[in-house]
């Protein structure tokens, strides 16, 4: 409740599934009514005591909104995914309730980009690994052995959306050979367009996933793709678990039948599967893509600029429903 002279003045309720950065939680605290989920022991009965109060939810990409949540508000009007990715918020729930969903696209590309080079290079130049070597003393005592180069090598980059393209234009820099798969030739790009998940992973030294998640790229990664790749050849994901068949990733990397691979996303997380702690052919990150304070603040902005926007019956900056 806001105060105005002495008078309580009600303010527009929003349950947030999840904390954002702290100048958006600022931003969202001076204008609404925070209704903290991410910090209730029991969710259900915390849902239940605020439905008839909610009329917008935040959410992060990961953690959605699925249909029981949006058909448990009664008056929600508006979802703001507070991340890219909607596969995680059951949209056909929302469309048929008439909610919003909103997302923050665009402002994120060039971060997950970056850390698609750098987890290429790190599982390809060992760098975990190197790291420890010099920490725990064994340099001048033994020889590391030797890893395997970046520049020069080809890089097929899975969906060529604007990830994808920011990726090749970043691996031009380190005269890397591009190709792509997705679901058509991109008619403008110069890069090799590959039909088949299986005829680029066979031609890559490594294959970037860069797919949107959801049921249309479940698994596409699987053990054709991991066996084309083959024991020289480098997986790096920063879309989406999903999309990557973890069994059998978790298998070829136990077997060595893949170089290794370079993960920011996995099934789920943060629960992730315990083998991946034992393997010395990995680096792991916790899905950290966006997590720099210029994006996460970007995307705070577009946040409140979408709740803005619907409560002041304007046209949404960024619609996905």
């Amino acid at each position: 409740m806001a105060e105005v002279n002495g008078n309580r003045i009600a303010r527009t309720a929003v349950l947030m599934t999840c904390a954002c950065d702290d100048k958006t939680m600022r931003a969202l605290e001076e204008k609404y009514d925070l209704y903290p989920l991410w910090q209730s022991r029991n969710k259900e009965e915390f849902i239940a005591a605020n439905a008839h109060t909610v009329r917008a939810i935040v959410t992060r990409g990961d953690l959605g909104a699925d249909g029981a949540l949006i058909r448990a508000i009664p008056h929600l009007e508006i979802i703001a995914c507070y991340g890219v990715g909607t596969d995680a918020i059951d949209l056909a729930a929302a469309k048929e309730c008439g909610v919003r969903v909103t997302n923050t696209p665009d402002v994120l590309v060039g971060d997950v980009a970056d850390l698609g080079i750098g987890l290429a290079l790190a599982i390809m130049r060992n760098i975990p690994a190197a790291d420890e070597f010099v920490r725990s003393g064994q340099w001048g005592r033994y020889s590391m052995p030797l890893v395997r180069r970046f520049f020069g090598c080809n890089l097929g980059i899975v969906g060529f959306g604007k990830i994808g393209r920011t990726i090749a234009k970043r691996a031009a820099a380190f005269d890397a050979v591009v190709g792509y798969f997705d679901v058509a030739r991109n008619a403008d790009s110069p890069h090799q367009f590959f039909p088949t998940l299986v005829d680029l992973a066979a031609w890559s030294d490594v294959l970037m996933v860069t797919l949107s998640g959801g049921e249309s790229t479940r698994g596409l990664i699987d053990r054709n793709v991991l066996d084309a790749l083959g024991p020289s050849g480098f997986l790096v994901n920063v879309s989406r678990g999903s999309v990557v068949d973890e069994a059998e990733l978790l298998a070829a990397l136990e077997a060595n039948r893949i170089g290794g691979a370079g993960l920011d996303v996995f099934w789920h997380e943060p629960e992730i599967d315990q083998r991946f702690m034992k393997l010395t052919n990995t680096v792991l990150q916790p899905h950290h893509a966006s997590a720099t304070v210029e994006t996460r603040e970007e995307m705070g902005r577009l946040v409140c600029a979408n709740l803005s926007a619907h409560f002041a019956n304007q046209k949404l900056i960024t619609p996905v429903v």
